[in-house]
């Protein structure tokens, strides 16, 4: 009777933790690298915060001595970025250095998780590829060519060998494809970098939704970025604060929204721009008026929501890490990206681990909160390995 009346609780104050309840008394099972099979039992909180964090680390391999090992095994960490290029050391040595090499890290990695990890990698195309030409990998173009030929047929031949070789490697993730509109060629990291399809929704909802097709085809789960719109910046979020306030339209929502009723799951990641009229005191990326406000209760979004990486300076030098942390998860983020590639800290996934058990000890963020993002991580993870 008392097990009853729990479960009519939380249906009564809290149906995605319900729901949750339910799918861990089903007895579903995740399946990992190896194929076997891995009861999800009742997590503890420690787990949860850790499915919640993504980091990157520097190495090729697997070793007993890198903190890699440490964060997945001791702090649950549930999400791993490779790079080609390690930047705090201007090196082009990173975790990519050939298809086998990669395919035997990430095995490796996973192995190291008693819940699959999310590996994930920013595989757009042309000029943003972790995976080039010269190391052995499949050419891949440009969304600005793609959109500029508009031919679906010639999108879907390159999405389709993009998402079969990242099968291949075992990345479940990738960062892409980019669905901010082109309204400011000049963008230093958007339209210079020939990452935007085109200025027009249509044609950026057509090429993208191609692109999640087959993603979902291959088990790979896209992430469109970045939300609420980076095109019509004319700075770098990388090297500081991005404001969109005189430039950015509502006409950048409509990918979103369009591709938000689509039948093909994806994520989305969030952007590290500034804008007054949607919310004058937080940038995007920290901001509950643009993750819950826009994103999930105006779109009707409930995927999802990786940050864009933490460590980036737009949030790094405004913000310190305890605030950054607090007003992302509170914004809605589900995955807190540490990509350890602006500046390198061993021990961010501790840390961030203590800053948010912290939070929780002193009522500023819910636990409540966190089995939101917990819920809909491991629903992403199962449907992901379902059929691996």
């Amino acid at each position: 009777m008392a097990d009853k009346q729990k479960l009519r609780l939380m249906i009564t104050n809290f149906k995605p933790l319900f729901l949750f309840t339910l799918f861990l008394l089903s007895g579903t099972f995740l399946s990992c690298e190896n194929n076997q099979q891995v009861s999800v039992d009742e997590p503890t909180l420690d787990e949860k915060i850790g499915q919640m964090l993504m980091v990157g680390f520097h190495g090729f391999e697997v070793s007993d001595t890198s903190h890699v090992v440490r964060d997945i095994t001791e702090y649950h960490a549930g999400g791993i970025i490779l790079f080609d290029v390690h930047v705090p050391e201007n090196s082009p040595n990173r975790n990519i250095d050939s298809p086998e090499q990669v395919k035997q890290l990430i095995s490796d990695l996973q192995n190291l998780a008693d819940k699959p990890l999310f590996m994930a990698v920013d595989q757009e195309g042309g000029r943003v590829a972790r995976l080039k030409p010269e190391r052995g990998f499949i050419s891949s173009r440009s969304a600005e060519y793609l959109g500029d030929l508009n031919d679906p047929d010639s999108t879907r031949y390159y999405a389709s060998h993009m998402a079969e070789m990242l099968n291949e490697l075992g990345f479940n993730v990738n960062f892409a494809p980019v669905v901010d509109l082109n309204t400011n060629p000049q963008n230093p990291v958007i339209g210079q970098l020939d990452r935007s399809f085109s200025a027009d929704p249509e044609i950026v909802t057509q090429h993208a939704s191609i692109f999640l097709e087959e993603f979902t085809n291959h088990n790979i789960l896209g992430v469109l970025k970045h939300f609420p719109g980076h095109g019509s910046a004319w700075n770098d979020s990388h090297v500081g604060m991005a404001d969109v306030t005189d430039t950015w339209e509502e006409v950048e929502l409509e990918p979103y929204q369009n591709l938000a009723g689509g039948e093909h799951p994806f994520a989305v990641m969030t952007a590290h721009v500034f804008n007054e009229h949607l919310d004058a005191d937080w940038p995007a990326t920290l901001s509950s008026n643009v993750q819950t406000g826009i994103l999930r209760e105006q779109i009707g979004f409930d995927g999802v929501l990786f940050s864009d990486d933490m460590q980036m300076d737009a949030i790094r030098s405004f913000y310190g890490l305890e605030t950054a942390i607090e007003r992302a998860v509170l914004a809605g983020v589900d995955v807190l990206v540490f990509a350890n590639n602006s500046v390198y800290h061993r021990d961010i996934v501790p840390e961030a681990v203590r800053i948010i058990k912290d939070l929780i000890d002193e009522g500023v963020i819910t636990e409540e909160r966190i089995d939101e993002s917990y819920y809909r991580i491991i629903q992403a993870k199962n449907r992901l390995t379902e059929t691996r």
